[in-house]
């Protein structure tokens, strides 16, 4: 029952899922500040997933399984993953051996759950998103284990508890050129998990028409847009566990802001890239520079 009670209110997604909308409003609010526009009310995020659950679910009539389970299997993948950060800050001792690379492969998922929903329903607008998607997780998914190397290699193991303990008391991972670089890959990578300018490719509205969610309504859209606000908390609070020694005071939610303004104003400020452009980032500029982190941090820098 304990168990339970985690995965659906604190940290689960009860928790997650209010955060998430308040980062997403965040964002929503930033950005309309930014284009001089007043924005939206705080529980407007709120008020968009509800008006979506009260609308009427239209499922292809090939594949309904996928094409109903797929925005599922993204959501619990987050879940998961923001149970497992909230119980290493609580109690770094209390995490599991390789627990870090458990989290990177479940914040896989969300892609791989799009992808799947976007071929499942036949469109070939949403077949041309999800194709995009998973084009563009192939490119920045190598980056992003590489920025990760940098803090498995200072502290000198794979568990989140360890990584956690050891910023506590040498100082965060940030602090070095090694970490600095990482962090910004991690940023930028950050970016294309999140779906969002510059990378927001796979469900360009100018372009493809909403792209892998065109066929979807209803619930299941309601399912995928709560996700996408959940990631918007999950994803940046992982770079802070990970780079920034975790969130443990005021200090510390600072550090999660600072990072989710980082990811609104790059947003806001860069025109969208082709998709051949973000593979040849990803595996060009990127790597280079993951490589060029792994060897400093080798060196102890």
């Amino acid at each position: 029952m304990r168990i339970l009670l985690d995965y659906l209110i604190f940290p689960g997604f009860l928790f997650t899922a209010v955060v998430g909308m308040f980062a997403c409003w965040i964002d929503r609010k930033v950005s309309a500040r930014v284009q001089w526009r007043v924005g939206p009310r705080m529980l407007q995020p709120f008020y968009d997933i509800v008006k979506l659950l009260n609308k009427e679910v239209i499922v292809p009539s090939e594949n309904r399984f996928v094409f109903l389970s797929a925005p599922l299997f993204g959501m619990a993948s987050v879940i998961i993953v923001s149970t497992m950060l909230w119980k290493t800050i609580i109690n770094p001792s209390a995490t599991f051996v390789g627990d870090m690379i458990v989290v990177v492969y479940l914040l896989t998922i969300p892609a791989i759950s799009a992808i799947m929903g976007g071929f499942a329903s036949k469109n070939p607008l949403s077949s041309l998103g999800a194709s995009r998607e998973m084009k563009l997780a192939l490119s920045y998914e190598l980056p992003f284990v590489m920025a990760l190397v940098v803090p498995i290699i200072k502290c000198g193991s794979v568990k989140l508890g360890d990584i956690v303990t050891f910023q506590i008391i040498h100082g965060t991972i940030l602090h070095s050129p090694s970490g600095i670089i990482a962090c910004a890959i991690a940023l930028l990578c950050t970016q294309a998990k999140l779906g969002v300018a510059p990378f927001d490719v796979a469900d360009a509205e100018t372009e493809i028409s909403s792209g892998i969610f065109m066929e979807y309504s209803g619930a299941p859209l309601a399912v995928f847009r709560l996700t996408k606000y959940m990631l918007f908390f999950t994803v940046p609070m992982f770079l802070v566990t990970i780079f920034m020694g975790g969130i443990y005071s005021l200090v510390g939610i600072l550090k999660y802001v600072v990072l989710l303004v980082l990811v609104i104003l790059i947003k806001n400020t860069n025109p969208r890239v082709r998709i051949d452009q973000a593979v040849k980032f990803f595996w060009g500029p990127m790597s280079i520079l993951g490589i060029l982190a792994i060897i400093l941090a080798l060196f102890g820098l």
